[in-house]
């Protein structure tokens, strides 16, 4: 009698799973800067995406390369699709809920 690995086994180590494959391209992201009018370049590392409870608490943020200052632009579901699909890191905010015994 033998052993079963179990449901959905193969036998198929990581290292052959990746064996295929050669290299990973980068996701990179066109933005612009809305103060000095920049036009580049971002990788996901560089944004910050935040989901709030609402679509107005919903943005990413970057620093301009060009200028330095801090951008934060709204972001709808597409863009939320994008963002995370590409590797951008994600911060959930939460609401902050009143204790009414405390009031």
């Amino acid at each position: 009698m033998s052993e079963s690995a179990g449901p959905g086994a193969t036998g198929m180590t990581v290292a052959s799973a990746f064996a295929g494959m050669r290299s990973v391209t980068p996701v990179v992201f066109r933005a612009g800067c809305p103060d000095c009018r920049g036009r580049f370049e971002l990788d996901a590392g560089a944004l910050r995406l935040a989901i709030g409870a609402t679509s107005r608490t919903t943005f990413y943020s970057f620093t301009c390369p060009d200028c330095g200052v801090t951008v934060r632009k709204p972001a709808g579901e597409r863009i939320v699709e994008l963002l995370t699909g590409g590797g951008v890191r994600t911060l959930r905010l939460h609401a902050a809920v009143q204790d009414e015994a405390a009031v």
